[in-house]
């Protein structure tokens, strides 16, 4: 697969980064012992895939309408240029250019195609040059063409969804564990430096192991989500944690590791509700 630099690692050129503590950790009231012999089960199963983007779609978009944000597209002022799409593709990140690029693959001389060259000179900044006044418009006209929401659907899979349900299956995670590893991907970005998903597991591991290595997932879980907790603080776009503190940790104190419904959280102070 071409390299892709992560979202962190291209947003974080230049910053001088200050630790945060972790956070407690919370026990599971279901899942008290070693979990080592249980068997991963899938985020992948379309059910809780449908699930798994709701959730993501609370903290992103803050709505449960995942289909209703391939027209999405604005600056958020965090560095990475415009976000979009169902998925927050960046022009700052390279995953946006790479998405268009897919997109002119399956549908030559599309809207968006002729922005191609400013999406590659702007890659790895904050930079709108060649973009606007028009990008945004022509962005959500392509939103309605099935071809490019088939697209943003590949490219989530791809980038985000597939690695991160593989690695959650090869640590010995369930369904909850597969989803926070997600959710990690799509803010953080799949790289190795200390705020990427890479660092943020590796931290974690220094502190417990996961089911496949013997640990209680209980607790490997408690350390991932203090490393993504940790993570997040280092940024000031991310500073609010409630994604992890009043979603994933009140599924995880449920001992809820298949995602079952109902489900209940709060995103920024907001509930939200899967029946």
């Amino acid at each position: 697969m071409e390299y892709r630099p992560s979202r962190r690692t291209t947003l974080l050129l230049g910053l001088s980064l200050a630790a945060v503590p972790a956070t407690g950790l919370a026990v599971s009231r279901y899942a008290p012992h070693a979990d080592a012999a249980v068997q991963a089960t899938g985020l992948d199963d379309p059910a809780k895939k449908e699930i798994a983007m709701q959730i993501v779609c609370s903290a992103e978009n803050s709505s449960l309408d995942w289909k209703a944000q391939y027209k999405y597209i604005e600056d958020i002022d965090d560095g990475r240029g415009y976000t979009a799409g169902i998925i927050g593709f960046c022009s700052g990140t390279h995953d946006m250019l790479e998405l268009v690029e897919l997109y002119a693959d399956r549908k030559p001389n599309n809207i968006l195609q002729k922005y191609l060259p400013a999406l590659r000179r702007v890659d790895g900044s904050d930079s709108h040059a060649g973009l606007d006044p028009n990008y945004t418009r022509d962005w959500k006209t392509a939103a309605k063409d099935s071809v490019f929401q088939q697209c943003q659907n590949d490219e989530r899979d791809r980038v985000y969804f597939n690695p991160a349900v593989s690695r959650g299956k090869s640590d010995g995670l369930r369904t909850l564990g597969q989803f926070c590893y997600y959710d990690a991907i799509v803010m953080h970005g799949d790289g190795d430096d200390p705020t990427s998903f890479g660092g943020i597991r590796k931290r974690a591991l220094a502190r417990a192991k996961p089911p496949a290595q013997g640990g209680n997932e209980t607790t490997y879980l408690n350390a991932f989500l203090d490393a993504r907790v940790w993570a997040m603080k280092q940024e000031e776009a991310h500073s609010d944690t409630s994604r992890v503190d009043t979603a994933q940790r009140v599924f995880l104190r449920n001992g809820n590791f298949n995602l079952n419904t109902p489900l209940d959280w709060k995103v920024y102070g907001d509930p939200y509700h899967i029946g």
